[in-house]
């Protein structure tokens, strides 16, 4: 089973333009969906959780038209999204084990096994009944996942799930979302590019409701080899450079400003080349170094 997204539109009532025409296929395993808040990342998330309604286009998982049939998307899927609020005075199981009702295992038996399952497996069973209201923003998140695992989902779209994460809960996360998409289709809707880098097979940059870049990691970083360019000058000169070369990014360095530049060859005296990354394949496909013919299948 894949997703097949093909020509998805959507402009809201205040005019803005959210998705143009949005072009995706995703195969089963962890698909990064990597952009600046406001590119039409969670309008694209919401309209594939069947939360809105698209103006054109279609989108496809398997045999089911997820446009026409929000039914039957509802039942292969599990949701994580951008801000996801918990009942605090509620425990971990006692909430869980409500929201399985919801999906519809009503036999007690199996519906407990499937809860105790659930928690075990986002190692918070130890705390299950504690109150939801004292779980950390990690713990939270993995609350969230477990309710998403909720009836074995063909799909799961999780929305900006690590920004605010301490780093411990951070690689807690990876490693859960990682045993997950070893199983089903996993869409990770972030602006936080390390995130895609740790966990994507496959990731779509979008921009401005476009998508602008698709392909695999590693093929798009070595696709940038002999393109970067870096030097470090003072704050005072910054600007100068700024002027006269494709910067990529700026960052501080013990006072200094290090810039990071795009060019076939050397964009000028002082500049050395450095190893891309996948940092750079972003920003160079948002300022339009990068063309589409650049993707890497």
């Amino acid at each position: 089973m894949q997703l097949v997204v093909r020509d998805l539109s959507k402009r809201y009532p205040n005019g803005v333009q959210a998705l143009a025409a949005v072009s995706l296929t995703v195969p089963p395993g962890m698909f990064g969906l990597l952009g600046p808040n406001g590119a039409g990342k969670s309008t694209l998330m919401r309209t594939l959780a069947t939360l809105q309604s698209a103006d054109s286009g279609t989108a496809q998982l398997g045999d089911i038209d997820m446009l026409r049939e929000p039914g039957r998307v509802r039942a292969v899927l599990g949701y994580l999204p951008q801000d996801f609020g918990v009942y605090p005075r509620v425990s971990a199981y006692d909430l869980l084990d409500h929201l399985a009702r919801l999906k519809g295992l009503a036999e007690a038996k199996s519906r407990r096994e499937t809860v105790d399952a659930l928690l075990h497996r986002v190692n918070l069973y130890a705390v299950r009944k504690q109150k939801l209201g004292g779980f950390s923003g990690g713990m939270r998140q993995r609350f969230g996942i477990a309710q998403a695992l909720i009836g074995n989902p063909k799909l799961v779209i999780v929305d900006e799930p690590t920004a605010g994460l301490d780093p411990e809960e951070r690689v807690r996360f990876h490693n859960l979302l990682a045993d997950i998409a070893a199983d089903v289709i996993v869409i990770l809707s972030t602006h936080i590019v390390s995130d895609v880098e740790d966990l994507c097979g496959q990731f779509a940059v979008i921009h401005q409701g476009r998508v602008l870049l698709t392909g695999k990691p590693a093929s798009l970083v070595a696709g940038l080899s002999g393109r970067i360019w870096t030097k470090a000058v003072a704050r005072t000169e910054a600007d100068a450079v700024k002027a006269r070369v494709s910067i990529v990014s700026t960052r501080l360095a013990a006072g200094r400003t290090v810039v990071r530049a795009h060019g076939e060859g050397s964009p000028g005296p002082g500049f050395e080349p450095a190893a891309p990354d996948l940092e750079d394949v972003y920003f160079c496909t948002i300022a339009g170094y990068l063309s589409p013919r650049a993707q890497a299948a």
